[in-house]
């Protein structure tokens, strides 16, 4: 074993008081974070604001950088932003669309995300179409290839979705943009923090990310990332004086790096605890917490899939730290309430996040369990144990 999970649960304060199966919700923060936050909280409120702020831009700064590292990309194609959905918004509503145009997406791709586009087609008369699943219930990269022509704007699609353990094959589907010549927006919020994910390796011209999640940051914490070869297709929806200078009574110049998506005011403390957490990942090792994360993701399929009456919901050929499941005569909300009493902590993803996929599959919602690291062995046999007892 290379996570050490003892000191893990250890520098993690929730782990004594809950089993906490919702990372891909919002994740434990180590103690690092809690005590990075608090600090600076503790300074602005000793200090003032703007003060303390000035006092931490050293540290504010290296933020950049650690995210950098942890995409493999440069700090300049990096901005940060008060939560995934702003980050994503601001990459595809800055893009330029003309009746038309097409939109591909995935059939797990997340509301959020589908209503955009939906708004951007009633106001530019852009077509949205799906992308086929294959066979395993990933994305089909043949059926993806099929249907890239001249007219195809843009590919968006969810890394993991946010109902099941599926992975789509993100580098994949960035080999056919580029050899399309199609640029690509991809929804990393249920996949950074939990696997390596590589903006090179992927092709992706733009990577939306929140911190809550396995990357275990504060809420009210995201970022994005955009290449510097998609930085002039893109102009930002809005602009402040941060994202932008204003030259003269009539002109203004926008910023040349990706911070021109950003605006002045943010969560100061919350950038930081971010920038704490992704070192605080990274000293793990993504690998190492791959391998942690869909061992324990694997033992608890296994377990579930032995009760009778339960159902594993996941699919695709790569499969993550998402677990999804339903019991046979149980609504999945109750499923989840019932757990709740016993101090396990789950959720539910219903059909209204994802209305191309589950209702296909006959499903209104589902239970979902999500493990990180810092899990054991013995709470995920737990979750399975009260999950069979169940009448």
């Amino acid at each position: 074993m290379t996570i050490d999970v003892e000191r893990a649960r250890a520098e993690t304060p929730g782990c004594a008081y809950i089993t906490h199966l919702n990372s891909a919700g919002a994740a434990l923060a180590p103690k690092i974070v809690l005590d990075t936050v608090i600090d600076h909280l503790r300074a602005e409120a000793t200090m003032g604001g703007y003060q303390a702020e000035t006092a931490a831009a050293e540290r504010y700064e290296a933020v950049y950088d650690s995210i950098a590292r942890l995409l493999g990309c440069e700090r300049d194609e990096i901005a940060l932003v008060e939560n995934a959905t702003r980050a994503w918004d601001m990459a595809f509503y800055g893009l330029r669309f003309k009746p038309g145009d097409r939109i591909l997406t995935a059939r797990a791709e997340y509301a959020s995300n589908v209503i955009a586009f939906l708004q951007v087609a009633r106001q530019t008369g852009v077509s949205i179409e799906v992308i086929p699943d294959d066979e395993s219930g990933q994305l089909s990269v043949e059926a993806l290839s099929g249907m890239v022509d001249e007219r195809v704007r843009l590919i968006a699609i969810s890394h993991v979705p946010t109902h099941g353990g599926l992975v789509n094959p993100a580098p994949e589907v960035g080999r056919v943009a580029r050899d399309a010549g199609v640029l690509f927006l991809l929804d990393a919020c249920q996949s950074v923090g939990q696997m390596p994910v590589d903006v090179k390796a992927i092709g992706c011209h733009m990577l939306s990310a929140t911190g809550r999640k396995f990357l275990r940051a504060p809420r009210g914490t995201g970022f994005l990332y955009v290449s510097k070869q998609a930085m002039g297709y893109i102009e930002p929806p809005f602009l402040d004086l941060h994202a932008a200078t204003w030259t003269s009574p009539w002109d203004y110049a926008m910023r040349p790096d990706a911070r021109r998506f950003e605006t002045w005011e943010g969560y100061v403390a919350g950038k930081l605890g971010l920038g704490a957490a992704v070192e605080y990942a990274m000293s793990w090792g993504l690998h190492d917490i791959e391998e942690r994360v869909t061992s324990l993701a694997t033992a608890m399929r296994e377990g579930l899939s032995s009760i009778t009456g339960v159902r594993v919901r996941d699919l695709g050929v790569r499969r993550c730290g998402i677990v999804t499941f339903t019991k046979e005569g149980w609504d999945p909300a109750d499923v989840a309430k019932a757990l709740a009493t016993l101090g396990i902590v789950v959720d539910t993803s219903s059909a209204r996040a994802s209305r191309f996929d589950l209702p296909e599959r006959g499903l209104a919602s589902v239970v979902r369990a999500s493990v990180h690291y810092y899990n054991t062995e013995g709470e995920v046999e737990a979750l399975c144990q009260a999950v069979e007892n169940l009448r």
